[in-house]
């Protein structure tokens, strides 16, 4: 990223558009107050607030969050002390404790993480589904594939 640039250089990497927009917050580092990005974020410090927006966070081993986090893909390897809210995925790796609840659509979690909340699914459209209930005297069957 160019921090001075000719008059002719119309391209503004400041304006948030930008796609590849990387953001560390790096070991040994500590924010107070809310982040809100729409790149990726990759936090090994401690931030003290909410983590809004990015469209994808990190938190590393060593990271902890005392806030909401609201993203689209989450990874945590670290302490989140309230809600997440992942809109595509959240992998909890083997050191990740959370306490807090957890919304999202797909979840991985791996041993030895620790969720002390209550995780909720979003739910899944089912395509094609056949109910059978009146046929079958009150025993209903649904049948289809989930999109």
């Amino acid at each position: 990223m160019a921090l001075l640039k000719k008059d002719g250089d119309k391209s503004d990497t400041r304006g948030g558009t930008a796609e590849a927009a990387l953001s560390i917050i790096a070991a040994g580092m500590q924010i107070t107050g809310d982040i809100e990005t729409s790149g990726t974020l990759k936090i090994d410090g401690r931030i003290e607030g909410s983590v809004v927006g990015a469209r994808q966070m990190m938190l590393g081993r060593n990271g902890a969050i005392h806030g909401n986090v609201h993203a689209g893909e989450v990874v945590v390897g670290g302490l989140v002390h309230g809600s997440i809210i992942a809109d595509e995925r959240l992998e909890l790796q083997g050191s990740a404790v959370v306490n807090g609840d957890i919304d999202t659509k797909s979840i991985v979690v791996l041993e030895g993480a620790h969720i002390n909340g209550t995780v909720r699914m979003q739910e899944i459209r089912l395509v094609g589904v056949q109910a059978t209930q009146g046929a079958q005297g009150g025993q209903g069957r649904q049948t289809g594939t989930a999109s």
